[in-house]
């Protein structure tokens, strides 16, 4: 990968995007940033974007574009990100938070956007059966003869379902990534930054077309 090159991967939830990110960022040597991680950390660490997320937060509320653009643009800042490049891992989800990450990556523009596509069956089957450690949160796939109690073979905490891993519940959250996420696929599209890697295999036949889609931007 050409030094300083910037990703932005996108998929539904389910789709090991996660995972995958780790992966290239580790492959590339450049940094995997989540916004997930950074939020919480900005939490955790009381920055002044942190304190009014966290506000947010405890009224029950969604992080507002405001707040997340804002630590994003301080993470994007760091030698790192400038120096190497990035994965970007959870930002955009919405076109405006594209048009706001092209706004402050003006100098250095993401180069490429990759669709991680998995069918909406497969993601659903996955996270219905989709098992967390409440201790560590390791995640484990459920198999219909799980032990019981199901204790977590890296810490020893329990292992259950997330209260939000309901099919319905999934259903709601996939109805959302398609109404305000999917259009992201058009707005890179329209400049040349976007391509689709099938989802759809073994996580190493996965890596394998991930990597070969980013090899192919050199």
């Amino acid at each position: 990968m050409i030094p300083g090159a910037r990703i932005v991967l996108l998929g539904r939830q389910g789709a090991g995007k996660g995972t995958q990110c780790v992966r290239l960022s580790r492959h590339f040597v450049v940094p995997h940033i989540s916004t997930g991680d950074m939020l919480r950390a900005a939490v955790r660490e009381g920055t002044e974007l942190g304190k009014m997320a966290k506000a947010v937060i405890d009224a029950g509320q969604l992080v507002g574009d405001d707040i997340m653009v804002g630590i994003v643009a301080e993470r994007l800042d760091a030698e790192d990100a400038r120096t190497r490049g990035y994965i970007l891992d959870g930002f955009p989800r919405t076109v405006a938070q594209a048009i706001a990450l092209d706004e402050i990556t003006a100098k250095s523009p993401v180069d490429l956007a990759i669709d991680l596509d998995v069918p909406r069956d497969l993601v659903l089957s996955r996270l219905s059966a989709r098992r967390v450690c409440r201790d560590c949160g390791a995640n484990f796939q459920s198999t219909g003869t799980d032990p019981s109690p199901w204790t977590c073979e890296n810490c020893g905490g329990d292992v259950v379902q997330r209260d939000d891993d309901t099919p319905a519940a999934i259903n709601q959250r996939l109805d959302l990534y398609e109404t305000q996420t999917q259009p992201l696929i058009d707005y890179y599209g329209s400049s040349g930054r976007m391509v689709a890697v099938d989802g759809v295999g073994s996580p190493d036949d996965v890596f394998a077309r991930l990597t070969q889609a980013v090899e192919q931007r050199r």
